[in-house]
């Protein structure tokens, strides 16, 4: 696979990350990668299946068969992938945001079938590191595999000045659907309308949340999130993973 050139952040778009949390940017993903993402989403849904197939059940802890699917470092499976994040876009990405010292923190997969696919509460995704107290935030690249509309389930962004806050808030657990949930205002936030390759950019004490997919084609996103520092409690147990992205900002990864 070939090398991707890293892309310009504008000083813009930084500034809106520093003032309101997030940044968008449209059809960046190379169309290569843009394959390579798509193919191992499939290879991962079909894993889950084959394995709810093997227990003879429709739910396996979160996924639910032909419905939504979380699909957790889907690069154990798939190596390839590290050509993705450990690309110079995402190096880019990095340094506009969390500065020249990265980890690479978390992948997933998240899928919302057709005409199903339940919605996501608004949250911080550092509401879900509570283990690890006192935390810097973090980066997310929410990367678009289809077309995001707000028919098929996109992700909704509130930005710091309409939260009210740029701080880590506590969040509640709502039994119903396991969400832990932050925000409770009447704001609908700002919606991710871009074309498949884009990139939604924004800091784990951001809020956001998704809808429901009512279209009748999948909703597939790839989640990559780098941190400052190795995410760890205060007793060592790491989160996630820790593994060297960027060093005074040169690549240290190997893909």
């Amino acid at each position: 696979m070939h090398a991707v050139a890293p892309i310009q952040i504008t000083k813009a778009q930084q500034e809106q990350y520093r003032e309101e949390g997030y940044f968008i940017l449209e059809s960046v993903i190379p169309e290569e990668h843009l394959r390579l993402l798509r193919d191992c989403c499939q290879a991962s849904i079909e894993r889950v299946n084959a394995k709810m197939d093997a227990q003879g059940v429709v739910k396996l802890g979160i996924n639910l068969r032909d419905n939504r699917y979380f699909c957790g470092f889907p690069s154990n499976d798939d190596p390839q992938l590290r050509e993705f994040y450990f690309s110079p876009l995402m190096a880019e990405i990095c340094k506009a945001t969390i500065g020249g010292t990265a980890y690479y923190f978390w992948e997933q997969y998240v899928v919302k079938a057709a005409e199903k696919g339940m919605t996501f509460s608004w949250h911080q995704d550092s509401g879900y590191c509570r283990d690890v107290p006192g935390h810097p935030p973090y980066v997310t690249c929410w990367c678009a595999l289809d077309d995001m509309s707000e028919a098929n389930g996109t992700a909704y962004i509130l930005p710091y000045g309409r939260a009210g806050s740029r701080e880590l808030k506590e969040h509640v657990h709502d039994p119903r659907t396991n969400d832990l949930i932050g925000y409770h205002g009447e704001d609908p936030g700002v919606p991710v309308l871009a074309p498949a390759g884009s990139i939604a950019v924004f800091s784990s004490f951001t809020f956001h949340r998704s809808g429901f997919n009512r279209t009748n084609g999948w909703r597939r996103v790839y989640l990559a999130q780098y941190s400052p520092i190795p995410m760890a409690s205060p007793e060592g147990k790491l989160m996630g993973r820790a593994e060297p992205f960027l060093k005074d900002g040169e690549l240290v990864a190997k893909a």
